[in-house]
């Protein structure tokens, strides 16, 4: 267990957020679940997977760690992605500790503006340069040398997330840069999102993975009801799309598509909830959705 492998504070109690910001298709999802040993966040292949901030929590005899996945750095298109960013710039504004991940794929100048943030601000700043297995050694010490000269002041940590590799390292790293305080949260919480949140994720994340092109980046899943038996959850869930073609592509013919969909979510709900479910998927079209704010709202991606 990582949590038993981390240095432990003496004599006081040491409690942060560790805010984890990169671009698109870092693996800074990857990295969170592993960390935290849940999964918290959906992971694909598709950019923009992530689109809200999400917290997972981890707790030591002396310390508790509250970390925050966000949404992947990129130009908004669409109110929806202002939102997003909103996510980003908000938990640069008030990390204790931020982790930074890029990888062995992207260019270590990408985004240079968030580089010229991160030289910036007053919390640590831990570059985690993931993917590590990507490459032969040489390569990885080649660009840690370019990220260094481009955030001087970061410390700079090589992982793996996905084979958890050097995760004890990090892990280690953060505990001895929490700040003294008391625990934010009760210490058997394990994240501050609900399980009406995490069934819409498991949704989402199917449509991430069994639809192509726009259809994905148009469709926001809601649950509509959520109900908790002895034996089992009972669970209607919206899907909406912003055209009649999208809700037909989402169905399918003779709604093989979207019964595909529901099967795969159901089941990884059934190993997430620890309990039997009954779940019911709806289709309903919602024009331009990404646009309006008071849906935007509604949908929790605008927060006052």
């Amino acid at each position: 267990m990582m949590e038993e492998n981390a240095k432990q504070p003496q004599n006081h109690h040491r409690s942060g957020f560790v805010n984890i910001v990169g671009n698109p298709n870092v693996g800074k999802s990857t990295l969170m679940n592993a960390l935290v040993g849940e999964k918290l966040s959906i992971v694909t292949a598709k950019a923009q997977t992530t689109r809200h901030r999400i917290m997972g929590i981890v707790n030591g005899d002396n310390w508790q760690i509250v970390y925050s996945d966000t949404p992947g750095i990129l130009r908004p298109g669409y109110r929806l992605q202002e939102s997003m960013m909103d996510f980003v710039d908000e938990a640069i504004g008030d990390a204790d500790i931020l982790l930074y991940v890029t990888d062995m794929v992207e260019t270590p100048d990408k985004n240079p503006e968030y580089l010229e943030k991160l030289a910036r601000i007053s919390c640590p700043v831990i570059v985690v340069l993931n993917k590590i297995d990507l490459a032969e050694q040489a390569l990885v010490l080649q660009r840690m040398e370019a990220i260094r000269s481009l955030v001087p002041q970061a410390e700079i940590i090589p992982v793996s997330a996905l084979e958890r590799f050097n995760l004890d390292t990090l892990m280690d790293r953060i505990v001895e840069l929490l700040p003294v305080s008391p625990p934010w949260y009760d210490k058997d919480t394990f994240t501050d999102r609900s399980m009406r949140f995490f069934a819409s994720e498991i949704i989402r994340e199917k449509i991430f993975l069994n639809y192509s092109q726009e259809i994905p980046y148009c469709t926001e899943v809601v649950i509509e009801r959520f109900k908790e038996g002895e034996e089992r959850y009972d669970i209607d869930a919206v899907i909406n799309v912003m055209r009649d073609s999208q809700k037909g592509i989402i169905i399918g013919r003779q709604g093989a598509a979207l019964k595909k969909t529901a099967t795969a979510a159901r089941k990884d709900m059934e190993a997430f909830f620890e309990k039997k479910v009954f779940l019911q998927i709806f289709v309903k079209v919602e024009p331009d959705w990404r646009e309006d704010a008071r849906k935007l709202k509604k949908f929790g991606y605008i927060l006052s």
